[in-house]
C-alpha cells in the first residue's frame, strides 16, 4: 500500500477516536464524576495530538494541491477544502489554548466543542467522498 493511503487510514482511525472522545468528554462534563471527566480529557488530548500529527503528514502528502491553490487561487472544488482547513486550524488553536486552562464549564471549551462538531461533520463528508479511492487502496 502506498504511503499516502497508510497515512489516510491512520488519519481515519485517529479522527474517530478524537471525535468520539471529544463528544464523551462533553457529555461527561455534565455529570458529577470529575475523575471520569478527567480520564476522557486525557484520552481526548492524546488522540487529538495524534490526529494533529497525522494531519500534518496528510498535508505534506498533498502539498502539491496546496501549491496549486496558492498559485491559482480558489476554485469551485477547492472551496470546501479551504473551509475544512480553516475549521481544522480553529479547532487546533482553541484546543491548544484550552491546554493551559481549567476546561470545566468554560466558554472557550464550549467554542472548541462547537468547532469540533463542525470539523467532525466536514471530516465525515471528506472521508465519504474518498471511500472508492480508499477501498481501492486496500486491494493493492
Amino acid at each position: 500500500m502506498k504511503k499516502i493511503f497508510v497515512i489516510d487510514w491512520i488519519l481515519i482511525i485517529v479522527f474517530i477516536l478524537s471525535a468520539f472522545s471529544g463528544i464523551k468528554l462533553h457529555i461527561t462534563g455534565h455529570g458529577s464524576n470529575h475523575e471520569l471527566w478527567h480520564n476522557w480529557a486525557v484520552f481526548h488530548v492524546l488522540t487529538s495530538f495524534l490526529f494533529f500529527i497525522t494531519v500534518i503528514f496528510h498535508i505534506r502528502t498533498h502539498w502539491g494541491w496546496y501549491k496549486r491553490f496558492i498559485k491559482n487561487g480558489i476554485h469551485r472544488k477547492s472551496k470546501m477544502t479551504v473551509v475544512f482547513s480553516i475549521v481544522f486550524l480553529l479547532a487546533s488553536v482553541t484546543g491548544i489554548v484550552l491546554l493551559g486552562e481549567n476546561w470545566t464549564n468554560s466558554d472557550k471549551g464550549l467554542w472548541h466543542y462547537r468547532i469540533g462538531i463542525i470539523l467532525a461533520i466536514l471530516s465525515v463528508v471528506h472521508i465519504l467522498k474518498r471511500i472508492p479511492l480508499l477501498r481501492k487502496s486496500l486491494k493493492k
